[in-house]
């Protein structure tokens, strides 16, 4: 969410990054609704002072039995009413159209954030690890289908496109991925292990930036499924008994403080959650449909920090650095990227991609996002702190990232560790975590 105040002090600021979005004069529409705003409000103040005036004289008119011009004087305090009335709706309306403006317009970048459209233009910060040289690579769903431990088709006959029915060891595997993942930011990064709801309430996805704008990108569980077909995005998005599946522990985590004041001496809070995620829109049409890699549920390991506004530029390098421990520990190469405003995400400030080999493919794919918000959450959340001895509060700052995406990490385990006959040796990291088994395939 933006302040108004801030739009109507640097316009060509607030301008720049929403043309870059495809949103040209967004700014200058937000001023135009903001002076209707307070227009209406100062109409409807000034004839509120009016009739409290007339009131007044009202009464001497009538003191003095001036009944001819206390009648005169009624009929005009009437009338005030009328258009104070009048004007406290207009005022209603325009606030109305400004919120549902800003709600649906992107964070503005940092000034360090690369100028470009897509992914194309994003900045390689540094790269850890050397690409696997693996002859004939093959892909993961390959290698898991060959191993019998994959299953697609199965899961395509009870769920749709975008599942997959993972077995054995394969399906051991994902877990001890998890669970190590898990471990590391809880017991080496000073994370705080949550177990949070995965469904949520409107607010809560409003407060993350997943709504209004979003609403048909995510799945929603309502009560009652005949009351559904009616509902447009809106309506959904305002619906109180409605439940969305968390699209990423981003939302329940961050959402931990809305409507809160927290103490600045207990911040940062840095929160971490294994849970599933649920995407309704999977990507691109025709991008990524088999295999993997996008998925409509998949597990994902989240980091959610909260910090005061001067220390969210460490805090966002510091959770950086715990998400490429990950791919240190499982020794994947892997990239680090500084994304293009044209190619962040809808609440990020700045945004780090961490990208993982995958040898089928001879590139980096995106294992891992990790983005400052800045207070573009806290604002929509109403999520404050404030420090000891003082008055006023101030926004948080909130962060997240992925710590990893499990499902993701699997397919790049698999396919760099992958031998010629198809087996897929354990990482040493992950061997606490499957005792006994150094190969998928075939047991030590």
């Amino acid at each position: 969410m933006h302040d108004i105040r801030a739009i109507r002090e640097t316009p060509e600021l607030y301008e720049k990054a929403w043309a870059a979005k495809g949103r040209s004069g967004a700014a200058a529409q937000a001023i135009e609704l903001d002076g209707k705003v307070r227009g209406a409000k100062t109409a409807a103040e000034t004839a509120q002072a009016k009739r409290n005036e007339l009131s007044k004289l009202i009464g001497q008119a009538k003191a003095q039995k001036n009944e001819p011009e206390a009648q005169r004087l009624l009929a005009e305090v009437e009338s005030l009413k009328g258009a104070g009335a009048a004007q406290a709706e207009a005022e209603k309306a325009a606030s109305g159209e400004l919120f549902d403006l800003l709600s649906a317009l992107p964070n503005i970048p940092a000034d360090d954030v690369p100028t470009g459209k897509d992914e194309h233009d994003n900045v390689e910060v540094r790269r850890w690890g050397e690409p696997h040289a693996i002859s004939g690579a093959k892909d993961h769903a390959d290698l898991g289908e060959a191993l019998g431990l994959m299953d697609f088709e199965a899961a395509a006959r009870m769920s749709g496109a975008r599942f997959v029915v993972l077995k054995g060891q394969l399906a051991r595997l994902e877990r001890a991925l998890g669970q190590f993942m898990l471990d590391i930011q809880t017991q080496e990064h000073g994370y705080t292990e949550v177990s949070p709801p995965l469904m949520v309430r409107s607010e809560a996805m409003f407060g993350t930036g997943q709504l209004p704008k979003f609403s048909d990108d995510q799945f929603v569980a309502i009560p009652g499924l005949e009351n559904t077909r009616a509902l447009g995005p809106r309506d959904l998005a305002e619906a109180s008994d409605i439940r969305w599946l968390i699209p990423t522990a981003e939302v329940s985590l961050t959402n931990l403080v809305r409507e809160q004041i927290t103490p600045e001496e207990e911040l940062p809070l840095r929160l971490a959650a294994l849970t599933p995620s649920f995407r309704a829109e999977a990507g691109a049409s025709g991008r990524d449909t088999r295999g993997m890699i996008r998925q409509h549920q998949f597990y994902k390991v989240e980091l959610v920090s909260i910090t005061a506004p001067d220390k969210s530029e460490d805090e966002h390098d510091r959770m950086v650095g715990c998400a490429e421990a990950v791919l240190k520990a499982l020794e994947l190469p892997f990239r680090t990227m500084k994304l293009c405003n044209g190619d962040m995400g809808f609440s990020a400030r700045r945004t780090y991609d961490l990208e993982v080999w995958l040898p089928s493919e001879g590139r980096y794919r995106e294992i891992s996002s990790c983005s400052n918000c800045g207070d573009f959450q806290a604002r929509r959340m109403d999520a404050r702190t404030k420090a000891a001895g003082e008055k006023g509060t101030r926004f948080v700052h909130t962060l997240n990232g992925s710590g990893l995406a499990v499902g993701r990490t699997l397919v790049a385990v698999m396919e760099n560790y992958q031998d010629e006959n198809g087996r897929i040796a354990i990482p040493q990291a992950l061997h606490p975590y499957l005792p006994g088994l150094t190969h998928i395939g075939g047991a030590a």
